[in-house]
């Protein structure tokens, strides 16, 4: 009989930067799935990989001064690295700059434009670079991007669309009579009350400002949105060919059985995704998991703040298996996580060190000591036996529920709760005083026998979680894995096994005060690299007087003198070159009730596109004057560095247009 199949994806990372332990915390998510699946027979294909398209890469590649497919090689081989690190078990990792993958996006872009659902218009907005996405102004939440909150430019290209509300009205009602398609349910009425029930609009599916993407090979000028290209690997990665020569492969695992995406992105992945496999013909994937984010010390990490944690350096710090325990287990179901050095601490000296690894130390230490190490159900048993049985053949289920529902931390939790039931199975039966009396050496063996047999059932229940230290505990104990069915047998060692003579020591208490020490020095080392990669001084460095700017003093004014100066907050809502001029741009600036002409001599440091939206700070009452023939009506404020650089001086929080500068 063949094997029931599971095709389980993760979101493929971008490759802008090497990732952190949150994004590495997916890819462990999904792995654990993954494992647990193939322990319950299934036939399991998981694919990860990585999204390397996009404006950022090309900005990124270029300050490097090497080519955009240097750069993305780079770091797709870190992170491909760094899953292989976390013991991530995926079965195929898929690049978006494979050849094969490149041909299926351009075939399905042309299928789409074939079929009328794309048509060239052009887009006018507000971008965010890092997400590779257009806004309104409507959509912004303090004029910046809802997703990362960095900050949007304004942009005007030629761009090709897709009709979104052509399907929306079947997404709406395939969602509706699906509640499990999204989950957490709180995700699945975040997309219909804010994104579908008010109407979509169409969406931009190509860009002409950047080169690296993949080409519209009907339209050399555009390439292919990065979005429209990452999200097709889902099933350009098992074999789907547009032209109707899928493989076997497709043909078996698709529908997709579970994307497991960051809640961040769940709107491509519950909307865009699915409207394009409508119109590609395909069935949606049967579930979209949008997990929350692992913050560190309630922070989401950055670089700039120098908060980033990196699996690597967890991984060097604690061992992979205590990483993958934390992030797993910290993780609520629909509620962000938190990390910290402190927390990773406590958490092994607490359940990995001691209810786990003092337990299975314990427990061989007096088979060895007691028995020689032979291993013996005596049949002498007694009531506190009964209960000690129950809750670890009762765990088994509870367990599989919990995955089930992709409640990994409660599935953990209800594994530890075994550990900790024989951690009072010891001292319930204190087999240290049945050692003292003769008579009681069958009740002894029997009580060790309990232990072993326990513990082994509960390993095997660890495994997807924890593999590396499941293949220790089980080499420990002498025993071998167990198929999942039998797992509800309790006494299937038999009598005559012997455990180690010596046992490892799973997991050492650490010294908190050591481990702070460790991350204040890892974190240094990323400030400096930081601080180098950006231009910035080194941590702690002074700036060299030489560097420092001279500022040279103009004539002392009163305050009477200030007094007659106006500031306020204007917002551009216009911007165009002046005629005939290399330096200066004429802006239309909302300032209150009115709207101002100004000119100003910064066309070489900024574009009109740019312009529009900023706030700024204006000196509303100069007296109008003509430059280059075009009246102006005020004065944008600027700071000039040492290089002649111009940049305009704007309000740190988001004020009104109006607002007075005091």
């Amino acid at each position: 009989m063949s094997k029931p199949s599971y095709y389980i994806t993760t979101a493929i990372a971008y490759t802008s930067a090497t990732p952190h332990i949150g994004n590495t915390y997916e890819a462990i998510l999904a792995d654990s799935i993954a494992r647990y699946k193939r322990l319950r027979g299934y036939d399991v294909f998981f694919q990860t990989g990585t999204d390397e398209h996009g404006m950022k890469i090309e900005d990124a590649a270029k300050a490097k001064g090497i080519t955009p497919k240097e750069y993305v090689d780079k770091v797709a081989g870190d992170i491909r690295r760094i899953w292989d690190r976390v013991n991530c078990s995926y079965d195929k990792f898929i690049r978006t700059t494979d050849a094969d993958h490149e041909k299926q996006v351009q075939k399905i872009f042309k299928k789409f434009y074939d079929q009328g659902d794309i048509y060239k218009g052009y887009y006018e907005g507000l971008y965010c670079k890092p997400c590779e996405s257009f806004w309104t102004a409507s959509q912004l939440v303090d004029g910046k991007c809802p997703d990362c909150g960095r900050e949007v430019i304004p942009a005007k290209e030629e761009a090709y669309f897709f009709k979104m509300s052509k399907y929306a009205p079947k997404l709406i009602e395939y969602i509706n009579e699906h509640p499990e398609f999204i989950q957490p349910v709180a995700r699945k009425n975040e997309m219909m009350n804010n994104f579908l029930l008010p109407g979509l609009q169409d969406l931009c599916v190509s860009r002409t400002t950047f080169k690296w993407g993949i080409p519209v090979d009907f339209d050399d000028k555009h390439v292919v949105y990065v979005w429209l290209d990452a999200l097709s690997n889902y099933i350009t990665g098992i074999g789907y060919d547009v032209d109707g020569n899928s493989t076997e492969q497709f043909k078996k695992l698709w529908p997709a059985d579970l994307h497991l995406i960051g809640k961040d992105i769940i709107r491509f992945h519950t909307i865009y995704w699915p409207i394009f496999l409508m119109a590609l013909g395909l069935p949606l994937p049967k579930q979209v998991f949008g997990h929350p984010w692992l913050l560190q010390g309630g922070e989401k990490m950055s670089k700039s703040r120098g908060n980033v944690l990196y699996a690597e350096d967890l991984c060097d710090v604690f061992g992979v298996d205590a990483v993958r325990y934390f992030v797993l287990h910290e993780m609520p179901f629909d509620n962000d996580g938190s990390i910290t050095w402190e927390l990773l601490t406590e958490r092994l000296n607490s359940e990995l060190a001691n209810t786990l690894g003092n337990l299975v130390n314990r427990t061989i230490s007096m088979s060895n000591k007691y028995f020689g190490g032979q291993v013996k159900n005596a049949g002498v048993s007694e009531p506190v036996d009964d209960d000690l049985k129950a809750v670890v053949t009762g765990s088994v289920d509870k367990v599989f529920a919990k995955m089930d529902e992709l409640r990994v931390a409660d599935a953990i939790t209800e594994v530890f709760n075994v550990y900790k039931r024989c951690n009072k199975y010891i001292d319930e039966t204190m087999p240290w005083a049945l050692a003292k009396d003769p008579d009681k050496q069958a009740r002894l063996q029997t009580v060790l026998y309990n232990l072993i047999e326990s513990i082994t059932i509960a390993t095997n229940l660890l495994r997807p979680f924890m593999p590396e230290t499941a293949e220790k505990i089980f080499a420990q104990l002498n025993v071998e894995a167990r198929e999942y069915d039998t797992l509800t047998q309790f006494g299937l060692i038999s009598d005559g096994a012997k455990v180690t003579e010596t046992p490892e020591i799973l997991f050492a208490r650490l010294d908190v005060n050591e481990i702070l020490a460790k991350g204040e020095e890892i974190r240094a080392k990323q400030a400096e690299a930081y601080a180098k990669e950006n231009g910035l001084p080194l941590p702690g460095e002074e700036k060299k007087a030489e560097d420092e700017i001279k500022l040279e003093m103009k004539e002392e004014i009163t305050f009477d003198d200030f007094g007659k100066m106006q500031f306020a907050v204007g917002e551009i809502i216009k911007c165009e070159e002046v005629p005939k001029s290399k330096k200066l741009l004429c802006a239309q600036v909302k300032i209150g009730d009115q709207v101002k002409q100004i000119v100003s001599g910064i066309k070489a440091h900024y574009s009109p596109e740019e312009m529009v939206g900023k706030k700024v700070m204006v000196l509303v009452n100069l007296k109008p004057a003509k430059l280059a023939g075009v009246l102006s009506e005020g004065m944008l404020l600027c700071a000039e560095g040492p290089d002649g650089t111009l940049a305009l001086m704007t309000p740190e929080k988001d004020l009104p247009s109006g607002s007075e500068i005091c």
